[in-house]
């Protein structure tokens, strides 16, 4: 273990599930699959920020864990001498009360057309570029006018 700025980094994978107090998954490309749940710190919480399918191998975990409500939208996994809490059922906890990227995504994708139409008309090999305050001005009216009713 290597302290940084007062917490520890584990070097290897088994190491980092069997001290980590909570398993964060962010990759998208399971980053949790069957045989390392019994790896993880008795009592671990597990928690993603994309969809299950795509961070937890849970139909990999042992058949020896059984699953029991432990509180709303926390089930806790466990076995004879281990268990961990699964947040949100294993769904993404950024969206747990129903919150939804709704109409502020349509902000982020303007942009991005924006952004395209631009490298349309200056080419891609401008270097770096930013859409501009004239074209964000437009987005957001546009934007007001359709969702701000």
């Amino acid at each position: 273990m290597k302290a940084a700025q007062g917490f520890t980094v584990a070097r290897d994978r088994e190491r980092a599930l069997g001290e980590a107090g909570l398993v964060l998954c962010a990759t998208g490309d399971h980053a949790l699959r069957g045989d390392d749940f019994p790896m993880l710190r008795n009592g671990a919480y597990v928690a993603t920020v994309t969809s299950s399918e795509d961070e937890l191998e849970l139909a990999g975990l042992p058949d020896s864990y059984s699953r029991v409500t432990a509180g709303p939208y926390v089930p806790r996994h466990q076995t004879t001498g281990h268990y961990f809490y699964l947040l949100n059922n294993g769904d993404a906890v950024n969206f747990l009360h129903g919150a939804a990227v709704g109409p502020f995504i349509f902000l982020v994708q303007a942009e991005i057309l924006a952004g395209l139409a631009m490298l349309a008309r200056v080419g891609w090999d401008a270097g770096m570029r930013e859409v501009g305050t004239s074209d964000r001005a437009v987005i957001a009216a546009a934007w007001l006018n359709t969702f701000n009713r």
